[in-house]
């Protein structure tokens, strides 16, 4: 069983599209297992996107993701990362599907809604720097035996 990392950013927060994004997932059948509102750290948010320190673009990056809260949340599915990639859409929403989160609420590639992890590998990386261990809650649904085989 997959878990990843998304994260509604501030723009998603201050539009009141958390409940929107949070319902797409749980119709899908993913099951959310950590969830926090929370101001980002300028710290945290260095860490979180340490890969791009040195970009032209890395300050910015930081500086937009700490303006205001976020929402971080675990999901936990067979495949939830790459099916979470397809909800998600493309990084830029001027390339985003229709019906995907980006391509239906998002016009700027900086104020592009959500944050979700690019892979396995990343999701492990990120849950751990947003959640403790002990923040993210394995649970039993008896609704997953008619999701999944």
């Amino acid at each position: 069983m997959e878990r990843t990392f998304l994260a509604i950013k501030p723009d998603g927060v201050q539009r009141g599209l958390v409940g929107e994004v949070i319902q797409r997932f749980e119709r899908k059948g993913y099951k959310l297992v950590g969830m926090k509102m929370m101001q980002v750290p300028r710290e945290t948010a260095e860490n979180h996107y340490g890969e791009h320190k040195g970009k032209p673009f890395f300050d910015g990056l930081v500086d937009y993701i700490t303006s205001a809260p976020i929402v971080a949340m675990a999901w936990e599915g067979n495949n939830v990362v790459a099916a979470a990639r397809q909800i998600v859409g493309a990084t830029n929403p001027q390339n985003a599907a229709p019906g995907t989160i980006r391509g239906d609420f998002a016009v700027d590639i900086g104020r592009n809604i959500i944050h979700g992890s690019d892979s396995v590998e990343s999701g492990i990386r990120e849950l751990g720097i947003f959640f403790k261990p002990e923040e993210l809650t394995g649970w039993e649904r008896n609704v997953d035996r008619w999701i999944q085989e």
